[in-house]
């Protein structure tokens, strides 16, 4: 028989299959919801830079939509002893938990005071970055609640964004301006950066007390001692724009640092200043911006960021790089990414908090860092 016979002659569900499984860039795309047909092993939106990437992905294991219904979605962080995962919906002023046990999201805090960066530190605490009230929290074990900082040489902070904690009982956070607007936080009062013309009502529907702060402080990255003192650790001429997500290697010896949507990283110096700071990889790939905002390193040193590359398709997700800056592999995700964090009991899952959703998937790596 000819080949055109054998195709005349083929079942209709041959013919129709499709030449490549569904993926975030296949026509139709891939399908995340409930109810989804499985995707055929190894996950097609598991992408291979460098072949060393291939020791760091599970050929097994596929990428899940855990929940969706946020408006943005941000700063996941794994306790650990809890076995849960805590992310804050910023514009919804809430705080969500997923639980390992049956896979159930319910609501953890709300009000969070626009809540964005969270982590667990060594003890296993909480610590928030709060817009709202221009400050770092620390939830103890008893539920109260400790204000890291709020000042800085007698100013308010702008807009705590994330934290990282360091072994030494020290917290190292980041301040840019991006909380002081009505959806995401307070926009200043009157005069101030953010409603420089005087017609943002910021009081409305806001506690007594909140709105009353303009932004004073340049966008600087700073560390708060075990006692309390809050220093300067990247000055904000030191980067090139506001810094936003960070977090240490292994060693505790480099600190890295997103501004501009690019990766920046410094040495730890022995009074904790951050010092020779470079641009670590370029953030554009195949000529697309996977513009990043939040971080983590795993236990071989390498680098995984968020990424969110607006409109193109198939390149929002997580960009992952080696300690010398170049791209071992991508994880690609239907909605611009802006946190991740390693969890799980054995905390080798990468969970990602993109926009409206939360995915995770298992790696064969583990998170550097708690929470």
């Amino acid at each position: 028989m000819s080949a055109a016979g054998a195709a005349v002659l083929a079942p209709g569900w041959l013919a129709a299959q499709p030449a490549e499984p569904p993926s975030t860039v296949s026509v139709p795309p891939r399908d995340f919801g409930p109810g989804a047909a499985p995707v055929p092993y190894p996950d097609p939106d598991l992408v291979t830079v460098d072949p060393s990437f291939n020791g760091l992905r599970v050929g097994n294991t596929p990428i899940q939509r855990l929940w969706t219904g946020g408006l943005w979605c941000e700063g996941p962080a794994w306790s650990s002893q809890g076995r849960y995962l805590v992310w804050s919906d910023i514009p919804n002023d809430r705080q969500l938990r997923w639980l390992e046990d049956d896979g159930s999201v319910s609501v953890f805090r709300s009000p969070s005071n626009n809540s964005n960066g969270n982590t667990f530190d060594y003890s296993g605490r909480q610590v928030s970055c709060e817009h709202l009230l221009r400050r770092v929290v620390r939830y103890e074990h008893d539920g109260t609640v400790t204000v890291l900082a709020d000042r800085y040489d007698g100013k308010p902070l702008n807009s705590p964004n994330d934290v990282v904690a360091h072994p030494d009982g020290s917290y190292w956070f980041t301040d840019p301006p991006y909380g002081g607007q009505l959806y995401e936080g307070v926009p200043d009062a009157p005069g101030g950066p953010s409603n420089a013309q005087g017609l943002l009502r910021q009081r409305v529907g806001q506690p007594a007390g909140v709105g009353e702060s303009q932004r004073e402080l340049p966008t600087n990255v700073y560390r708060v001692a075990p006692n309390g003192r809050v220093a300067i650790a990247i000055g904000a001429d030191d980067l090139p724009g506001p810094p936003n997500g960070l977090a240490f290697s292994p060693d505790h010896a480099r600190l890295y640092v997103v501004s501009g949507g690019n990766v920046h990283v410094g040495d730890v110096a022995s009074d904790s200043r951050v010092t020779g700071i470079r641009q670590f990889a370029e953030f554009t790939i195949d000529g697309v911006a996977c513009r990043t905002d939040g971080i983590r390193a795993d236990v071989f040193g390498n680098l995984w960021c968020s990424s969110n590359a607006g409109g193109s398709v198939g390149y929002s997700g997580v960009t992952v790089w080696n300690p010398a800056g170049a791209l071992l592999g991508r994880i690609r995700l239907p909605e611009g990414c802006a946190n991740i964090a390693f969890g799980g009991p054995k905390r080798n899952r990468l969970f990602m908090a993109a926009s409206q959703s939360l995915y995770a998937v298992y790696v064969n790596t583990q998170g550097a860092a708690p929470g």
